[in-house]
């Protein structure tokens, strides 16, 4: 099975980038599932509806959100009614939505998306590795689902490796998203789990982490408050994780940075 995973959606920037490129991606790749993190794909603080609506017409099979989930209050009635828009699994009961979701591929083949959040420089929430264990017994790779996708939404490096390791043969891709910087550690650990630590940023890189350079900058030099940050609104870069699984395991075969568009250098997959 062929997996995308597209990094933190930062604002119209970001959106662009992605809407743009999906439908391509698809049909070039051979993709059977795409996931996309839209925690910041409404002018850089939640989603929306609308917004939600337009990442699924374009190919994405799920969203996942992040600490800034809640945001835009819209979305707090609209989660429960959309299996396809995930939180973090590891907030408290009764929060709305889910954080975890096994949905329908190509050939009849079925996929598991699960979201953590971290707790090292971030919100005190329920355990991250006490939830990905409990949900991944419950659905074990190569059996309900054919792939599973997990995606560990962490300040820190340190907290994303160890979940990774922590899954190990147990998914077949664990990614980070939060730090809006692709990082160059893309591999396939011992178990057969495609790891990496960042995917990196939907969004532009002309900017401080997508947001305008001038007004980010300003706050580490001043140290007062200043003016509210904003999305750079330059052309975007698509950031993404490409993942090859066997069928018969669920195990990643590779894994590949994409990046297209923008200021970074851009690489695409051969297949």
């Amino acid at each position: 099975m062929r997996l995308l995973f597209c990094g933190d959606i930062l604002g119209r920037s970001g959106r662009d980038a992605v809407v743009a490129a999906i439908p391509g991606l698809r049909q070039s790749l051979g993709l059977d599932f795409v996931v996309a993190n839209g925690e910041n794909a409404a002018h850089g603080f939640g989603i929306t509806v609308k917004i939600v609506e337009e990442l699924f017409a374009a190919g994405v099979d799920v969203v996942t959100l992040g600490n800034h989930s809640w945001d835009q209050r819209e979305i707090i009635p609209f989660i429960d009614g959309e299996p396809r828009l995930l939180r973090p699994l590891n907030y408290p009961p009764g929060t709305p939505g889910r954080g975890a979701g096994l949905f329908p591929a190509s050939r009849g083949r079925k996929v598991m998306v699960i979201q953590v959040m971290g707790r090292l420089f971030m919100e005190a929430l329920d355990d991250p590795f006490r939830a990905l264990d409990a949900e991944l017994q419950r659905c074990p790779l190569g059996a309900r689902a054919q792939a599973i996708i997990v995606d560990v939404h962490c300040e820190a490096s340190s907290e994303k490796m160890a979940l990774g390791h922590f899954a190990d043969g147990r998914a077949s891709l664990v990614v980070g998203s939060h730090s809006h910087v692709p990082t160059a550690d893309g591999q396939i650990l011992p178990g057969g789990t495609a790891y990496q630590t960042d995917a990196g940023m939907c969004g532009d890189y002309d900017s401080v982490i997508g947001m305008k350079k001038e007004v980010a900058t300003a706050r580490f030099i001043r140290k007062i408050p200043g003016e509210k940050l904003s999305p750079a609104e330059g052309v975007g870069t698509l950031c993404a994780v490409f993942v090859e699984t066997d069928d018969s395991t669920g195990r990643a075969r590779r894994i590949e940075p994409v990046r297209i568009g923008g200021r970074l250098a851009e690489t695409r997959p051969a297949v």
